[in-house]
């Protein structure tokens, strides 16, 4: 696995994270066995970001991902958030970026994680009740006490995230960003690039959709995240996987598979681009992994980019009421 850094300046990781949030959520039942062999896997294939929330579960990710922590906590790099605050269903139901609930929320991670520091610490998401000054002073006293080592934001504006790093520096930002969520190239990416941060983009396959193994949601159970995905329904979902097909035929002439060519596409990107291809299953982390080797010309991208133009995206990436939850 090759590596990369999280800004110029910045930590080094691996050119290829691992989301856990599907490991405990949102795309059907765990499989805790093999999800802990999959991180184990993750880090014998030199795939060390992990990247876990507390919110995943909920409270429950974070105690798998401790578990092979116990082990190997020399070899990773771990990533959680804090922010979100549960609804009676167990998802995101409202936002606290408040001193008093960040500080709360890292030492309860640190207990559930079973180690004495986070490497990075994201504010999952910027809380419009609290200024982001406030909120990233109160991580950056986590900082002071050891307790964190590096400091993230995810989903956030370029002016935000501006005022943010004024206060202290921004190791990441976290966004979605895909060949099919291509928003943060306008503002939130240079904005990086402007201010020497890292990007880390999750659901760099389109929540699965460009593996080219989505055909219909009758395979998906019936608690899949994706059931309430716009990009997944009717027309929408018919017209995405016209795109899709278009990518798998550029990657059969790659020798490659469509989701390692939308990976090796993000890569190509900058190299201070992160992805964390999130899965659950060891035979999907290998397949990732491999996209490291998928070298790209520039007439490969330019034909990538003719097959999934920016603005052909059906649908909406997440539902009015997700949207809601997320700073633009």
């Amino acid at each position: 696995m090759k590596t990369r850094r999280l800004g110029p300046n910045g930590p080094k990781v691996s050119a290829l994270g691992l989301g856990c949030m599907g490991m405990s959520q949102s795309y059907g039942r765990p499989d805790e066995p093999e999800a802990i062999a999959t991180l184990h896997r993750a880090l014998d294939l030199g795939v060390s970001f992990f990247d876990t929330a507390d919110v995943y579960g909920p409270y429950t990710n974070e105690t798998l991902v401790g578990r092979v922590l116990k082990e190997r906590r020399d070899e990773v790099f771990l990533a959680t958030k804090c922010g979100f605050v549960p609804g009676a269903d167990g998802r995101p139901g409202s936002v606290d970026g408040s001193p008093e609930h960040i500080r709360a929320a890292c030492d309860a991670s640190l207990r559930r994680l079973g180690v004495p520091t986070i490497d990075l610490y994201y504010l999952h998401r910027v809380d419009p009740r609290t200024p982001i000054e406030e909120s990233v002073r109160a991580m950056a006293g986590l900082v002071k006490e050891g307790k964190v080592r590096f400091l993230g934001l995810s989903e956030v504006s370029g002016r935000t995230l501006r005022r943010a790093h004024a206060v202290h520096p921004i190791t990441a930002v976290q966004s979605e960003y895909s060949l099919w969520t291509r928003d943060p190239e306008t503002v939130v990416l240079p904005a990086c690039r402007e201010l020497g941060v890292g990007f880390v983009p999750f659901s760099p396959l389109g929540r699965g959709f460009f593996s080219g193994k989505v055909r219909t949601l009758e395979g998906l159970p019936e608690n899949d995240f994706r059931r309430g995905v716009p990009r997944f329904q009717g027309k929408n979902f018919e017209e995405n996987l016209r795109l899709v097909d278009q990518l798998s035929e550029v990657a059969r002439e790659k020798g490659c598979t469509s989701a390692q060519l939308a990976l090796a596409w993000l890569l190509a990107q900058g190299e201070d681009i992160v992805p964390i291809p999130g899965t659950k299953r060891r035979e999907y982390l290998e397949e990732n992994a491999g996209a490291v080797d998928v070298g790209l010309s520039r007439s490969d991208l330019a034909r990538i980019d003719s097959a999934i133009p920016k603005t052909a995206v059906a649908g909406e990436r997440y539902s009015p009421q997700s949207f809601a939850l997320i700073e633009r």
